[in-house]
């Protein structure tokens, strides 16, 4: 997964995080830990999106829609039909079920999060062009322009880059240069890869198991995904994609900050590091909606 905005920790060369990254890890321990959500395991919601998801079992939800309905059988123990028998199941209780571990397309109603796949939901593959949208939206959203200038303000206040001087020109400078690393590796690694790789950039939420391991079931997203037909495999998209846009990015900075090959690697490190707290924090958002937000 992907994130349009950073935050430079001095401590580390071009060590980046988002706001919203961090803010998740604070909510995470502070609201989750030692919480029921080991308890949660949600029946399975199995959702065909189009009838070129699965032709069969459309086909088969056809036919069974065109025949007619079989004769109830007489219920001995309630003699007159037209009265009400016992009541049927809550479809209340039903829906609640259902809601459970849904995304939503915002978080807080700002960040987008529109890569996120709600649990136990099954899509049809992503076309090139769907995967090159998807990254377009998370590069060019509203928020993004918000957060950039954020990232931007930080790394001035602290002169992060001498170089870049102050004043509106030089904050213009980090301006550009944050926005810049935040689309080359949005469009690198959750599209151009994984068109050429034929990879899904999406995450799937889990939504079982303790805190601990859908933890670390997010953080193995970096180095696992599905393919295209649905099959897990090596995440290239997300491992090599990242590698090259740090690369990529490192050569529109001033020369004296492009570093060693050992800085370049922490970068890279980094760039992975703040995609696993996107994923934590993706993981855990549907709980933190439904304890928080959802009105009831």
């Amino acid at each position: 997964m992907t994130n349009g905005s950073c935050v430079v920790f001095r401590s580390f060369p071009r060590l980046r995080l988002s706001p919203g990254h961090w803010a998740a890890a604070a909510i995470l321990l502070g609201v989750l830990w030692g919480s029921n959500l080991s308890a949660q395991s949600p029946p399975p919601i199995i959702v065909f999106q189009s009838p070129a998801a699965s032709p069969a079992v459309y086909q088969d939800q056809q036919s069974e829609a065109t025949q007619a309905p079989a004769p109830k059988p007489v219920d001995s123990t309630n003699p007159n039909p037209r009265a009400p028998g016992p009541p049927a199941s809550s479809g209340v209780a039903q829906s609640a079920e259902d809601s459970q571990g849904q995304q939503t397309k915002r978080i807080l109603g700002i960040v987008p999060n529109f890569q996120a796949v709600s649990a136990n939901t099954h899509l049809p593959p992503l076309s090139p062009r769907q995967k090159f949208w998807l990254a377009t939206q998370g590069t060019f959203d509203y928020s993004s322009f918000i957060t950039v200038g954020i990232q931007a303000g930080i790394e001035q206040a602290t002169n992060t880059y001498p170089e870049f001087h102050q004043g509106a020109a030089g904050f213009g400078r980090y301006y550009w240069h944050t926005f810049a690393d935040a689309a080359v590796q949005n469009y690198l690694a959750g599209a151009i890869f994984p068109s050429l790789t034929h990879e899904d950039p999406r995450y799937y939420t889990l939504y079982r198991g303790g805190f601990f391991h859908r933890t670390g079931y997010a953080i193995s997203r970096l180095w696992i995904t599905k393919n295209d037909a649905g099959a897990r495999r090596f995440n290239f998209s997300e491992i090599l994609g990242s590698a090259v846009a740090t690369e990529v990015s490192s050569r529109y900075y001033p020369r004296q900050e492009r570093g060693s090959v050992g800085e370049t690697f922490g970068r890279w490190a980094s760039s992975l590091l703040n995609d696993g707290v996107g994923n934590v924090f993706q993981e855990f958002w549907p709980d933190i909606h439904q304890k928080f937000f959802r009105h009831h």
